[in-house]
């Protein structure tokens, strides 16, 4: 999580969005830099709202913008399933190893996903505890392109993104079946990034209405 005082603007780092790339950039430009340990860089929008909002309170005249990254589900799953099945993993109980992709899934559905699949949800993260969407502006991950033109406009910087924590290449495939069950499990999630339009103006008040 980036927070810039000046600008009243505060970056949430979604899991598996290109976070590792933005803090690595901007992270010198802000004020308040959440980051090392994943716990910390992710901060999600409820415990934000639960602790730092109201410190920021403090700080700020007004409530700041808050934007994020929000990627395709499915192509989220699969980003976790490749970064899980780096060589360095395996072995452990967190590796993709000899796991197929529609396994993974499989494994991500379950009420108590095991270890290797236990990897949350993009809704959640950025959402309250009542499911209420805490961002001002979402962009989509393929469509970088636009935020980093946003974050250039608000923070007055040139800005260019490194490839960084970049999953290795993997199989992915998934059956009709399963898709459908987790489109039905995880609605809120895909709701989301069907919403995601490309003028972040309009996207808060299409997100809150759904």
């Amino acid at each position: 999580m980036l927070i810039f005082l000046k600008e009243q603007l505060v970056f949430f780092a979604t899991p598996k969005t290109a976070s590792t790339a933005i803090e690595t950039t901007l992270g010198k430009f802000c004020e308040i830099r959440l980051s090392k340990k994943p716990a910390v860089k992710h901060t999600s929008y409820r415990k934000y709202k639960r602790f730092l909002a109201p410190f920021l309170a403090t700080l700020m005249d007004n409530s700041p913008d808050r934007i994020a990254a929000f990627r395709e589900p499915v192509d989220w799953l699969g980003s976790w399933y490749r970064y899980r099945g780096r060589p360095e993993l395996t072995g452990s109980k967190n590796s993709t190893d000899g796991i197929s992709f529609d396994q993974f899934v499989e494994a991500y559905l379950q009420n108590t996903p095991p270890s290797f699949a236990r990897v949350g949800s993009q809704a959640k993260f950025v959402s309250d505890k009542d499911g209420a969407l805490g961002m001002t502006h979402l962009f989509r991950y393929e469509k970088m392109d636009i935020m980093v033109d946003f974050m250039e406009k608000r923070l007055k910087k040139q800005i260019k993104l490194p490839h960084s924590n970049v999953s290795p290449k993997a199989e992915l495939s998934l059956s009709p079946a399963l898709l459908k069950e987790l489109q039905n499990s995880y609605a809120r999630d895909f709701e989301i990034y069907e919403t995601i339009g490309p003028d972040p103006r309009l996207r808060q008040q299409t997100l809150q209405q759904s």
